[in-house]
């Protein structure tokens, strides 16, 4: 005798662009009954072929299954697609790229609408999907009940991670952890800036860049410990007031290769900041605060400085 195999659980997909149907056929090559949306419908026709359900309206499609997933253009799409739709007792993954605020918006107005809502943000490219190897997962907050509920079937395109009950927390750790991305390509940038006019090759940069990256990674952990105790001076190996002095050499380096200083100085002004407050001592953690502060604070500095 034979057993049933286990019963996956039903999943509705509003959304088929690149990440979109990347999920899709992560569902489908799991064996997840499947039914899809799209404005275009031909994106969808190709999912059919793969043994999809294709649904003639996001209404329809909604009201196929209880799980429904977006992953749409933009906060603004998610609520274009979901108006008219019945939502009432149905559980909202929304994967649509979006800000705390917006997520936090979005939790509410699911909620007005009798739906319970859960927010995620993917830290994966569509290549990556259904690949566990490949290391991709995505942020969830919102309801914990509703994330344990569906972590499995979530679990099978990427990992999962839940960040907290607070709506806005996935949008956060998101933009958080690419916006560090995008500092890293800067920084990338002008390395590659600076030999550009010289006969070095790029290829043999590469490696020596990746591997100091990585070396120097782990510091994030140094700062995190500092900011939760407040200590800036604790473990500290090049103080503030070091580092400082330096930095003339990176700007005149910059002037002599033909390079732009436009994404070092931003950097270097913060630190110079925090210097003149009295801080020499300190790691680069103080230049958190200088950006937590905001405008009020940015206007006290340059009035002679302000308290941390």
């Amino acid at each position: 005798m034979t057993q049933n195999p286990v019963e996956k659980t039903p999943v509705t997909l509003l959304g088929l662009g690149a990440m979109g149907t990347a999920l899709a056929r992560a569902w489908l090559a799991a064996g997840h009954p499947l039914t899809v949306w799209n404005r275009s419908p031909a994106r969808a026709a190709v999912l059919a072929a793969e043994g999809a359900k294709v649904a003639d309206s996001a209404a329809e499609a909604v009201t196929a299954n209880s799980l429904i997933v977006t992953c749409l253009l933009d906060d603004a799409s998610v609520g274009e697609v979901l108006d008219g739709t019945d939502l009432a007792d149905r559980d909202l993954v929304n994967l649509t790229t979006s800000t705390p605020a917006q997520a936090r918006v979005r939790a509410e107005w699911a909620r007005e609408r009798g739906a319970r809502y859960l927010d995620g943000g993917i830290m994966a490219v569509p290549p990556m999907i259904g690949v566990p190897e490949a290391g991709g997962y995505a942020f969830y907050s919102g309801s914990r009940q509703l994330f344990e509920r569906h972590q499995a079937t979530l679990g099978v395109p990427a990992g999962t991670t839940y960040v907290g009950e607070d709506p806005g927390f996935a949008a956060l750790h998101d933009v958080a952890l690419l916006s560090a991305m995008y500092g890293m390509f800067a920084g990338v940038a002008h390395a590659f800036a600076l030999i550009r006019k010289e006969d070095i090759d790029p290829a043999s940069l590469a490696p020596l860049l990746a591997d100091w990256l990585v070396a120097m990674a782990p510091a994030v952990h140094q700062t995190a410990d500092q900011l939760r105790s407040g200590d800036y001076t604790k473990g500290v190996v090049s103080n503030l007031a070091m580092q400082v002095a330096g930095t003339p050499a990176f700007l005149d380096t910059a002037e002599q290769q033909g390079v732009s200083t436009e994404l070092l100085s931003p950097y270097f002004e913060l630190m110079r900041r925090r210097l003149a407050e009295g801080s020499g001592e300190e790691d680069l953690t103080g230049v958190i605060d200088l950006l937590v502060r905001g405008k009020a604070s940015t206007d006290q500095g340059e009035s002679g400085g302000g308290d941390v």
